[in-house]
């Protein structure tokens, strides 16, 4: 996986998830997301079906600062997770584990990537939009705190101009 520069002078490797990693994984799920945090068995789950899932980690220093997962069933690529621990926010990493993902799907051959993304997660959605993601649609009250989710879309048809750029 190609990362910018930066990511690699700070120290900052992108890998295929495991399910050695998933402890991990799981812990940092639980402290980003207390509220909507996935079980432990769902990324094992996850894992097994890598015939339309792929999942990623990046790591500092042998620790996993960032993890991400899609499933792509033509023509529907869809990020199901992505998070970055506060301590590596702004550095890049959601960029590249992002582009990795978007490239993925388009090795899949999807026509569009789908994510929900929560309505008051406002660095999030900056993230998105930067990449060319346009807001489709709300699922009212779809997380467990009541909080709406935003569904925003990327038509893979045209490469966009920021994907690959460190943000």
């Amino acid at each position: 996986m190609k990362l910018s520069p930066k990511l690699e002078l700070s120290g900052v490797s992108l890998r295929d998830m495991t399910e050695a990693d998933v402890p991990a994984v799981e812990a940092l799920e639980r402290r980003l997301f207390p509220v909507d945090a996935w079980p432990l068995q769902m990324f094992f789950d996850e894992l097994s079906q890598a015939e339309t899932r792929r999942y990623m980690v990046a790591e500092v220093a042998g620790q996993i600062v960032a993890y991400a997962g899609l499933m792509c069933i033509e023509p529907i690529a869809d990020v199901q997770t992505i998070a970055v621990v506060p301590e590596f926010e702004g550095k890049g990493i959601g960029s590249a584990i992002l582009t990795e993902l978007i490239e993925e799907a388009r090795r899949r051959r999807a026509a569009d990537v789908l994510l929900e993304v929560r309505a008051d997660n406002p660095r999030a959605q900056q993230l998105y939009l930067r990449f060319g993601f346009e807001q489709i649609h709300v699922r009212p009250r779809y997380y467990r705190d009541g909080t709406d989710a935003l569904i925003m879309r990327l038509p893979l048809n045209k490469p966009h101009p920021t994907e690959g750029a460190n943000a």
